[in-house]
């Protein structure tokens, strides 16, 4: 991409500059976004659990589905706990939702009845403090006249 906008005296537009920010690898490797998500990731307690897009908000940068790009292809260290990182229903990740819910059970995660889905309610990670339910999401509507 660089040497497609060298020496012009336009940047390249938005978009491209917006998707060279969230690039998930380079040269086979985790991007410094990828490390990003990773390292976020790596913070979430046991027993507490973001959505995709969470995580996305929490970095600053790209969406849930980038999120889920970066855990497809470099979420599979044992020291990532893919399996705390859901989606926005409750539901584990599509790939591997049996494991997922074994290991989100073995953490302690709140579980809906019937046990399918995570509580989201009492398990969703805010982000800031351990072991804090809800997130900054929730807290900043809570007070909001509607």
């Amino acid at each position: 991409m660089e040497t497609r906008w060298a020496g012009r005296r336009h940047e390249p537009p938005l978009s491209v500059s917006a998707g060279l920010a969230t690039r998930i690898s380079v040269g086979g490797r985790p991007s410094p976004y990828a490390m990003t998500v990773l390292e976020a990731i790596t913070r979430i307690p046991r027993g507490k659990v973001m959505t995709y897009g969470d995580v996305a908000e929490y970095v600053g940068a790209g969406t849930g589905r980038t999120v889920g790009a970066v855990l497809s292809r470099h979420g599979h260290d044992d020291d990532v706990p893919w399996h705390r990182v859901i989606r926005s229903t409750g539901e584990p990740n599509p790939t591997a939702p049996v494991e997922a819910l074994r290991r989100l059970a073995a953490d302690g995660t709140a579980l809906r009845p019937g046990g399918e889905r995570v509580d989201l309610a009492v398990a969703r990670w805010d982000g800031r403090t351990a072991g804090a339910a809800g997130t900054a999401r929730a807290a900043g509507s809570a007070g909001s006249a509607g």
